[in-house]
């Protein structure tokens, strides 16, 4: 499977991708909407950025007690819950005069959904599409999520001249709506993957194995820590740019769809493979030169290009599924993305630590991403040994049996 036109010829993954879509974009509004609210209310760069990726660390807990959940529940059932989560607190959010501390409470109830559930839709785009068309696939889907974030934040700003944030969260909600409704009219009853009688029990020993892997755990690390380093410079852009950082956020997916577009669709499968060391320096070098506070269309320009980098991603990702067994791929899928999230979470808490450290205004946030990007290049050169033992040859097969 190498076209679009075959891709989207299958009609679940039409499915699943308009329902990305409709998740991503609503997410992003309603990320922008919580993070103005909570910076306004504290002018702090730490908890405007926890508020904007910190929900996750509590996937944590959630992951490691119910990751199985994603293989052991019916996929269908498993995203509607997941998706009707987030419309929930998303309607919680508008209520008008709502202290910013409570809506952290209500940061914690997506999260632990996801926690259990939220590798079902990635392992079913796996399901549904033949082997060869996995990489496509993923990479389509991170297109709709470059393209939504583009369209969220930009739109989000947009809307913030004009409409409450109330009025963004109501949106968001509607968003949501609409793409719980095509997942139960669009995808079928599918079985669950595999069966256990305790998920506690299944969730815990799948986990210890893949984190115990000589050859997935270096590919876990590398999709996981220097991504979170760069969402901690992400993380600043309210305090860098102030109401003109929906731009930023927008140009940074603008880069990671670029990068997906060209990565997934036109490089074939060594090529790809052998960039991941260079995507991975990519995605940190530009923002070295915050340090000199660049003007907003120099920064824009940076973070464009940084975010090319993200494309790494996909070749980790084909890793991953080279390496480990299908009965498995739902809570494969689900702890990648608990890592990625808690490992984004983690960053916009060190970057805004290290900023408010540094002061308050705009210097202060430009040094603290110039940090933040030479910690992640530290990472990626640290973690490049151990991603040798994963790269494709002869001889390969299931490194994490189930």
């Amino acid at each position: 499977m190498r076209t679009y036109r075959e891709l989207f010829a299958v009609p679940e993954f039409r499915v699943l991708f308009l329902t990305q879509c409709l998740n991503i974009a609503s997410y992003a509004v309603a990320s922008l909407a919580l993070g103005t609210i909570t910076y306004e209310a504290t002018g702090s760069p730490v908890l405007t950025g926890l508020s904007m990726f910190g929900a996750p660390l509590l996937r944590l807990v959630g992951q490691a007690l119910f990751g199985s959940g994603a293989d052991l529940v019916r996929p269908r059932t498993a995203i509607t819950v997941v998706i009707g989560s987030t419309l929930v607190a998303d309607l919680l959010q508008a209520l008008p005069g709502l202290h910013w501390g409570w809506r952290f409470v209500l940061l914690a109830l997506p999260p632990l959904v996801n926690s259990a559930f939220g590798g079902s839709m990635m392992a079913l785009v796996a399901d549904v599409l033949p082997p060869d068309g996995f990489v496509l696939g993923r990479a389509t889907i991170n297109i709709a999520v470059g393209l939504m974030q583009v369209v969220g934040f930009g739109l989000g700003g947009l809307l913030l001249l004009h409409f409450t944030t109330t009025q963004l969260f109501l949106g968001s909600a509607a968003a949501l709506a609409v793409a719980v409704l095509l997942v139960r009219l669009g995808i079928a009853d599918h079985p669950p993957r595999a069966t256990a009688a305790s998920v506690v029990r299944r969730s815990h020993e799948v986990n210890r194995r893949l984190l115990g892997s000589r050859i997935v755990r270096p590919v876990f690390l590398t999709l996981w820590v220097p991504n979170g380093l760069i969402v901690g410079c992400e993380a600043l852009y309210v305090p860098f740019a102030g109401d003109r950082a929906g731009w930023l956020f927008a140009v940074g997916a603008a880069g990671m769809l670029l990068g997906d577009v060209v990565v997934g669709r036109f490089l074939p499968v060594p090529v790809r493979d052998r960039l991941i060391g260079p995507l991975r320096i990519l995605l940190a070098l530009p923002y070295l030169a915050f340090v000199l506070v660049p003007s907003l269309p120099v920064a824009s320009l940076l973070v464009f290009v940084a975010s090319i980098g993200y494309s790494a991603s996909l070749p980790l990702q084909e890793r991953l599924v080279t390496h480990t067994e299908g009965e498995a791929r739902g809570q494969v899928f689900g702890l990648n993305s608990t890592g990625l999230m808690v490992g984004q979470a983690m960053g916009a808490l060190v970057g805004g630590a290290v900023a408010s450290l540094l002061g308050v205004g705009v210097e202060p946030a430009a040094t603290a991403m110039t940090l933040m990007a030479l910690a992640s290049l530290a990472v990626s050169v640290t973690l490049t040994p151990g991603l040798r033992r994963s790269r494709p040859g002869p001889g390969q097969h299931a490194d994490v049996p189930t």
